[in-house]
């Protein structure tokens, strides 16, 4: 069993540029040391060094002049909560416009997530042109009567791992500030059936495998993220914390993050959210900062399952340039949502959790709806190499990615470039550490070793889900969290949490379906169902 608990916290660890000069730096706010059962890490800086909200803003108050709090509270009953169906039915009826909703998700970033009593820090650059682009959209609309896809006019944020033009991509990392790179393929794909990138999320700092002393959410750019459901008390998840805050927050109608192990199933579960992991290659990671080519993939995360659904549509796309790209067989995975049944699906049930009465509560509701759980034990499987897997991708990735994919004026060139352009203002660049960027330099893993190592954990992984799924006949697994997030990352299973309920002290849980390869249409289907049947997410109480 010690094995097991090792990698889930070798797991955890893992999951859990804007347009101002560098040398403005931001209001330091000092926090005190805020921990519970699991948030164990200390808050050493909580406001951004990088980041003036005065310089962030200022592009946007001519824009933003006439649209007042009454505007803002006019509009909150149209937009807050609601899904992407309804939004669009809004604005075909006339009530909504795609400027409007735009700029009520701006006015709502600027009224909550910077520097005052209740931020977040969880939105670390915008896009200058979006208003512009908005009014755009209203025009085609009014021409055409009709959108192309059900994301066209939706406001999206990317995690700031994602390259968008016009923006830099930084990780969070300093090194990177100036990274203003050509589009990302899956940004590409939002922006050809009509999405509007409102900005970029913050994160983990290279999603979180470089301090490994530091608070999930934690980057040099952005600063803490902080989780709405208990502002400087409860973990936001990582490595995609600044996406699952903001879509918790109502900041945007969803954002896009990216997962190695976990960082999507944690922040997403961490704030109430829904959010896919999906098959590795069905969504393309050209043009994203990496850490492994093994086990990247961006995903989904929203406030509901049809428009996890809906986004998913809008960024898949083959891409030849992604060496494990999949071309899906699937036409549309929003489209059938609302017809979903669960009858006579089987579902595995981990015997260890049924202690969780949130857990027990969402297996009764599955139930109801016409499914059959049952107990499974988990099998004992001797895995090894994980780390090392991480380190031997992200020595050849970083580089890679750097060479093609990134801004020319960016000098870096490997791992080790950030380690030493770090050391020369630590204070500021790497007040945690660095040592698992140093991990990686030392790693003296062949190739060959990395080949090897790869085989072993897939082969190891997909034994450890396959022999109940053979034996009980399963069409999926139910997991809490990102509880098996490393065994669905190492097997390339994909995986989506939906919320669950809260803990006595008000933290989310989240349910998650874990199923095999390119089983993203079930995945969603099974969540819906059991989102309609719950209805178990609630707004954070300070942002309503």
């Amino acid at each position: 069993m010690r094995h097991i608990l090792f990698f889930l916290l070798i797991a955890l660890l893992v999951s859990c540029k804007n347009d101002t000069p560098s040398n403005i730096i931001a209001k330091r706010e000092v926090a005190p040391v805020v921990r519970d059962s699991t948030d164990f890490r200390e808050f050493r800086v909580l406001d951004s060094r990088y980041i003036s909200k005065d310089e962030l803003w200022k592009p946007f108050n001519k824009d933003l002049k006439d649209f007042s709090e009454e505007a803002y509270n006019t509009l909150k009953p149209l937009v807050l909560e609601q899904n992407i169906p309804t939004l669009q039915k809004h604005i075909i009826n006339g009530d909504l416009s795609y400027e409007k909703l735009t700029k009520f998700y701006l006015y709502r970033i600027r009224k909550f997530d910077r520097e005052n009593d209740l931020s977040l820090n969880s939105v670390i650059a915008l896009n200058l042109k979006v208003i512009k682009q908005a009014k755009q959209k209203d025009k085609e609309f009014k021409k055409n009567k009709k959108v192309k896809h059900p994301i066209f006019g939706m406001p999206i944020l990317l995690k700031d791992n994602i390259n968008a033009f016009g923006m830099p991509t930084t990780a969070g990392a300093v090194a990177l500030q100036d990274n203003i790179a050509d589009d990302a393929f899956i940004t590409t794909r939002l922006k050809s059936n009509g999405a509007l990138i409102l900005g970029k999320a913050n994160l983990s700092e290279w999603a979180y495998f470089f301090c490994g002393d530091c608070p999930s959410g934690y980057s040099a750019i952005g600063g803490q993220t902080l989780n709405p459901y208990g502002r400087r008390i409860m973990d936001t998840g990582g490595s995609s914390s600044g996406s699952g805050v903001s879509v918790a927050a109502n900041f945007s109608v969803g954002a896009v993050g990216s997962e190695t192990s976990g960082s999507i199933l944690s922040p997403s579960s961490s704030n109430s959210i829904v959010g896919l992991k999906p098959t590795i290659g069905l969504l393309s990671r050209s043009g994203i900062v990496p850490i492994s080519s093994t086990l990247d993939t961006p995903g989904p995360m929203t406030k509901n399952v049809i428009d996890n659904a809906i986004l998913l549509d809008a960024m898949s796309g083959f891409d030849d340039s992604d060496s494990k790209s999949i071309k899906s067989q699937v036409a549309s995975y929003s489209n059938e949502l609302p017809e979903s049944s669960i009858e006579g699906k089987r579902f595995g049930a981990f015997k260890r959790f049924m202690e969780d009465s949130l857990y027990v509560a969402a297996i009764n509701v599955l139930r109801n709806k016409g499914a059959e759980v049952v107990e499974v034990e988990e099998v004992e499987v001797e895995r090894s190499g994980f780390i090392s897997l991480l380190n031997l991708d992200m020595k050849k990735d970083l580089p890679e990615y750097l060479a093609n994919h990134a801004s020319n004026v960016v000098e870096i060139t490997s791992v080790q470039d950030v380690i030493d352009y770090n050391n020369l203002d630590s204070l500021n660049r790497a007040p945690y550490g660095q040592r698992l960027f140093k991990g990686i330099v030392d790693d003296p893993g062949s190739l060959q070793y990395l080949d090897s190592i790869k085989t072993d954990l897939i082969t190891k992984s997909r034994l450890y889900f396959n022999t109940p799924f053979e034996k009980q006949n399963l069409d999926g697994f139910l997991s809490i969290n990102n509880f098996h997030a490393g065994w669905a990352a190492t097997a390339e299973y994909p995986a989506l949490t939906v919320p669950m309920g809260y803990q006595d002290n008000g933290r989310p849980r989240g349910l998650t379906f874990i199923s095999k390869p390119l089983n993203e249409r079930d995945l969603l289907e099974w969540a819906y169902v059991y989102e309609q049947a719950s209805k178990k997410r609630e707004v954070p109480v300070n942002y309503n």
